[in-house]
C-alpha cells in the first residue's frame, strides 16, 4: 500500500515497512478451506467430498465422482457403480432447450427420486424386522407416513406402493390429509393402518368412521379429551364400530427446539388423570374393547437413544396399564423422532444432528417395549412409527444458480490521494490520523482497529451535520478499508446472488433456523478459491443464507466464469420433508419446476418420468385473487391512451 504520509511533523506509515502479519483473532485472508484439506497442492473430488462433509451427511446416497460431479446412489448401500447417476447430467436434461433435447424447465429445479424413497422404505422396514427376530419380539413393526412432511401426489402414492407388502400405511392430521390417505390406501395393503391424528371436529370424525366402514384400517386417535363424545355419538349414529387410539403426554422429553411439542405442557395429548377418564366413559357406554392404541411422541430429531429407550419406555408402562384396566390394547405408536444427520457429525445434543444409525434406533424401541410388557406380562404389541422425515428427507434434492457474485473491493491509494486526504481531513481528526500511523509503524495493529474505527466515527459526526462531504466520508472509508486490508482484517467473504426465493423453497432456515447442507453439485476437482454467503432474489434482507452446517458462517465456493463460462449450480439437500408444503409466494417468487428420476440402463443411467414447470406469472397472481387477463386489459388500455 502506498505510504501514509502524514502532516508536517507526524511519522507516516511507510510501505516500505515488513507486511504486517495478521494480529491474534484474526482469520488469514489466504485460508479460504480447512485446515485438513488448505495444505493439499492438488485438489481432486475426494478434498471436495472432505470440505463439504458429503460421506457423513450423504452415505450412503451421495458421492462425487472422477469428473467432480455430484453422484446420486439411488438403491443406497446396493448401488452399483453403473447405476450412480450424475447430478449435472440431470439439471442440463431438464434446464436445456428443447431444441438440445432438453426439457426447457427454469431452474429453480426440484429433482425427486423415487428409488431413493423406496430404498429408505425398505431400509427402515429390515432395520425393525432384524431388531424384532434378534429380541424374540412375538409381534411385529408396522409402520406408517405422516402426509403432512410432503403432501406431494406421486410421494404419498409411492410410499403405499413400496411400502404395501409390508403392511406400510398413512398418518393423516387434517380433512384435506384423511381424504388423499384414503384414497391412496384403496391401492395398498387391507392391513395398513390409517391413523388419524390432529384436532377432529364433527366432519373430520365422520371421515374417519366412513372410512371404516370401506375397510380402512382406520384409528381415531384421541388429542383432547372431549373429541370422544363426538366419535361415541357419531359412530352410533352410523352404525360404524370405531377403533380409538389415546395420545398421551409423557413426562419424557428433550430439550432441543423440536423437543418443545412434547411432555406434560405439549399441544396435544392427554395426562393420565384425563386417560383415567376416558377408559372409564369407554367402559360405560360399553366400548372399552375400542380402544386399541396408544400414541405418543417425544418430539422430532430424537438426539440419542438413551432419550428414546426412556420415553418409550414410560409409554410401554401405560400401555400395560391399559391392558390391566381391560382395554384390547393392540398397537403402541410411538410418533415421529427418527431423526437424519444434516451434519454428519452424529451429535446427540444437536438439532440437527443425531447420535445413532436406523438400526439402533430399532433396536432401541423393540428391547424397550419388550421389557416393559415382559415385566408385566403383557402381549408384545405392533410396534408403530410416524417416520416422516426420515422417510422423505433424501429423496428430493433442491437445485438452483448462482447467478453473480459481489465483493466490495478496497479502493486503492497512492501517496498523492494519501497527502490530499489528510489536507483535507477536520482539524480535530487529525489526532486520530497521527494515533493510526504511530500504531501502524509500532506494529500495534489491534490499537490501529481501534484508532481507524474512532477516525471513521468522527467523521460520520462530521458527515451528518453538514460539515464533511460525501467524497471526504468516501475517503476516510476506504483508508480504513485499506487499514483493515492490510493487516489482514478485512472480510473475505463475497455474496452469490442465487435465483430462489429462501422464503418459498428454504422455509425452515429463515423460520427457524434449520440448516440443510449447501454445496456446488459439479466443479468438486477444482479447489473452491473464495468464501461466499448466499443471497436470494427477493427484496428483503431476511432472504439470504448465512449459517451452514459445521456452524460456519460461509461456504466454500468457485469463482464463477463469466457470461461464456458453464454456469454454476448448488444443490441443497436433504430437504425433502416439510419445506414445500411450508413455502409461500413472497415477493410473488413461484415454486420452483420439479422433476421425477429413476435409475435405467439408458446411455445416461437415468429416465425423467414425470417434469412439470414451475408456477408462471399468471400462475402466482392468481394465487393472490388477481385476475392477469384483466391486468392485460387495463395495461392495453393504457397503451391506446398514449399511442393515440
Amino acid at each position: 500500500m502506498a505510504a501514509l504520509s502524514p502532516p508536517p511533523g507526524y511519522t507516516a506509515w511507510d510501505s516500505s515497512l515488513p507486511a504486517p502479519a495478521p494480529f491474534s483473532g484474526v482469520p488469514p485472508l489466504t485460508d479460504t478451506v480447512p485446515d485438513d484439506v488448505s495444505s493439499v497442492t492438488h485438489w481432486t473430488p475426494s478434498h471436495s467430498s472432505t470440505l463439504y462433509k458429503i460421506d457423513g451427511w450423504g452415505a450412503p446416497y451421495f458421492s462425487v465422482n472422477s469428473s467432480g460431479n455430484v453422484t446420486v446412489r439411488p438403491h443406497g448401500a446396493k448401488t452399483m457403480v453403473h447405476q450412480e447417476i450424475d447430478l449435472l447430467k440431470v439439471v442440463k436434461k431438464a434446464s436445456d432447450s428443447k431444441s438440445n433435447r432438453g426439457l426447457d424447465l427454469q431452474l429453480p429445479l426440484i429433482i425427486r427420486f423415487p428409488d431413493v424413497l423406496k430404498d429408505r422404505l425398505e431400509c427402515l422396514q429390515s432395520a425393525f424386522n432384524y431388531a424384532v427376530k434378534s429380541q424374540g419380539y412375538s409381534s411385529h413393526y408396522q409402520g406408517v407416513y405422516p402426509v403432512k412432511c410432503n403432501q406431494d401426489r406421486f410421494v404419498v402414492e409411492d410410499i403405499v406402493k413400496f411400502g404395501s407388502s409390508f403392511r406400510f400405511g398413512l398418518e393423516a392430521g387434517s380433512k384435506p390429509e384423511l381424504l388423499l390417505a384414503m384414497s391412496c390406501l384403496c391401492k395398498g395393503s387391507s392391513e395398513s393402518l390409517l391413523i388419524c391424528n390432529g384436532f377432529k371436529d364433527a366432519e373430520y370424525i365422520s371421515l374417519a368412521l366412513i372410512a371404516r366402514k370401506l375397510s380402512l384400517n382406520t384409528v381415531i386417535v384421541l388429542e383432547q379429551e372431549e373429541e370422544l363424545d363426538s366419535v361415541i355419538d357419531i359412530s352410533i349414529k352410523l352404525g360404524v364400530r370405531p377403533v380409538v387410539g389415546v395420545r398421551a403426554k409423557l413426562r419424557t422429553k428433550h430439550s432441543g427446539h423440536f423437543g418443545s411439542t412434547s411432555g406434560e405442557k405439549g399441544k396435544f395429548g392427554l395426562t393420565t388423570t384425563q386417560i383415567i377418564r376416558v377408559v372409564k366413559k369407554l367402559e360405560q357406554c360399553g366400548m372399552l374393547d375400542c380402544l386399541q392404541l396408544l400414541h405418543f411422541h417425544i418430539g422430532s430429531q430424537i438426539p440419542s437413544t438413551t432419550l428414546l429407550a426412556d420415553g418409550v419406555g414410560e409409554a410401554s408402562q401405560i400401555y400395560s396399564e391399559l391392558v390391566r384396566l381391560g382395554a384390547s390394547m393392540k398397537v403402541i405408536d410411538i410418533g415421529g423422532g427418527l431423526g437424519i444427520d444434516y451434519d454428519g457429525s452424529k451429535s446427540t445434543d444437536s438439532d440437527v444432528s443425531v447420535g445413532y444409525t436406523l438400526e439402533e434406533y430399532a433396536m432401541a424401541v423393540v428391547q424397550a417395549v419388550k421389557f416393559v410388557c415382559d415385566r408385566n406380562s403383557v402381549k408384545h404389541p405392533v410396534i408403530c412409527s410416524e417416520s416422516g422425515r426420515a422417510i422423505v428427507s433424501h429423496h428430493s434434492i433442491l437445485i438452483f444458480e448462482a447467478v453473480s457474485s459481489g465483493k466490495y473491493t478496497v479502493p486503492t491509494m497512492s501517496s498523492f490521494d494519501i497527502q490530499r486526504f489528510i489536507e483535507r481531513l477536520p482539524e480535530d481528526a487529525h489526532s486520530d490520523y497521527h494515533n493510526l500511523s504511530q500504531s501502524a509503524v509500532r506494529g500495534e495493529y489491534e490499537a490501529c482497529l481501534v484508532y481507524a474505527d474512532q477516525l471513521k466515527q468522527r467523521c460520520v459526526e462530521k458527515f451528518k451535520h453538514g460539515s464533511l462531504d460525501i467524497e471526504q466520508l468516501a475517503a476516510v472509508d476506504g483508508l480504513c478499508d485499506l487499514v483493515e486490508k492490510a493487516i489482514g482484517a478485512s472480510n473475505p467473504v463475497s455474496t452469490y446472488h442465487v435465483n430462489l426465493s429462501v422464503f418459498t423453497s428454504v422455509p425452515d432456515f429463515w423460520g427457524i433456523g434449520q440448516l440443510f447442507p449447501i454445496i456446488p453439485i459439479h466443479r468438486l476437482d477444482e479447489r473452491p478459491a473464495k468464501r461466499g454467503i448466499l443471497s436470494d432474489l427477493t427484496c428483503d434482507s431476511d432472504g439470504k443464507i448465512d449459517k451452514f452446517i459445521g456452524g460456519e458462517s460461509n461456504l466454500p465456493l468457485h469463482e464463477l466464469e463469466g457470461e461464456n463460462g458453464m454456469k454454476y449450480y448448488l444443490g441443497m439437500f436433504l430437504g425433502g420433508a416439510y419445506e414445500e408444503a411450508l413455502g409461500g409466494v413472497h415477493n410473488l417468487f413461484g415454486g420452483p419446476s420439479v422433476v421425477r428420476v429413476s435409475q435405467s440402463d439408458g446411455p445416461h443411467g437415468f429416465a425423467v418420468t414425470r417434469a412439470v414447470p414451475g408456477p408462471s406469472c399468471s400462475d402466482v397472481l392468481r394465487s393472490m385473487h388477481h385476475e392477469p387477463e384483466i391486468m392485460f386489459e387495463t395495461l392495453k388500455h393504457r397503451i391506446e391512451e398514449y399511442v393515440h
